[in-house]
């Protein structure tokens, strides 16, 4: 089969969601392509969408070992070591973005590695220039409200994140996200519900249902806040016991009470782990 050939169905595949048949279609043709960077990239693509982590790791490094100019390659694969804090992967972000400076997906990543590095202000130029590029993807306005948020801007991050969950509503992670910068902002009411529905899309997100559950505690959604807390019990293990004790222990009492636990033991910590989490 030819790269471009293979390259399309792989693609195929992966918008279809089937990553094991575009990892099983990827590996058949290792023999015959593994001097192709893009076939290694792809294959560490579908690998780390499989849960094998470790093993799409090497298919990034030795994607990049073969010297690829093609800036997709070297974005995704850049992004995908840039994950186990591999040296290597801000050379191969930046040339990505500097020789396809109107590739969004080069754009983006560069930047979101740049938010998470300690450089928020280049992060935030290379964001907006994404978004200028692609004013519709959700996983852009998310990262420059990341990029936002370590630059210390509470507001700008928080309408970025919010502009993400417009653009795709069905999304937890940013949802919760929105919630607890929400939270940071004292908006209340506003928090309690993003959380509310951020838990709901993401049931098996044990912080994100205690968070919620406080969230709603402190705006005197006890309905809503005892729910939580029963949605907590059902996904919670070993590790998520103590939390989960302390927010039961919370959620009849003073609503100020309730919304300073939030913000100083929960919410804060929680959000900036988050933020810390890479596309």
């Amino acid at each position: 089969m030819e790269l471009e050939q293979l390259l399309a169905r792989t693609l195929a595949f992966a918008d279809d969601g089937e990553w094991e048949a575009a990892a099983d279609l990827l590996r058949d043709h290792l023999d015959t392509l593994d001097e192709e960077p893009a076939v290694h990239c792809w294959l560490g693509v579908a690998e780390r969408e499989l849960g094998l982590e470790g093993i799409a790791y090497e298919r990034f490094k030795r994607a990049l070992s073969l010297d690829p100019e093609d800036p997709y390659v070297l974005a995704m694969a850049g992004s995908g070591i840039a994950a186990f804090d591999d040296p290597e992967a801000e050379a191969a972000l930046r040339t990505a973005a500097l020789t396809a400076p109107e590739l969004p997906l080069a754009r983006m990543l560069y930047g979101a590695y740049l938010a998470r590095e300690g450089f928020p202000e280049r992060a935030v130029e290379q964001l907006q220039a994404a978004r200028a590029l692609d004013s519709d993807d959700p996983q852009t306005a998310y990262e420059l409200g990341v990029a936002h948020f370590f630059a210390g801007d509470l507001d700008a991050a928080t309408d970025a994140v919010g502009d993400a969950v417009a653009l795709d509503p069905t999304d937890a992670w940013h949802r919760v996200a929105f919630g607890l910068l929400l939270v940071e902002g004292e908006r209340w009411e506003e928090a309690a519900g993003e959380l509310a529905e951020g838990a709901r899309l993401s049931p098996e997100d044990v912080e994100a249902q205690l968070t919620a559950a406080l969230a709603a505690a402190g705006v005197g959604q006890l309905d809503t806040a005892y729910e939580m807390v029963e949605r907590a019990r059902v996904r919670s293990d070993e590790p998520d016991q103590a939390l989960l004790l302390r927010v039961e222990d919370r959620i009849d009492g003073d609503a100020e009470e309730i919304r300073r636990f939030l913000v100083d033991e929960v919410a804060s910590g929680a959000l900036r782990v988050r933020m810390m989490e890479r596309p």
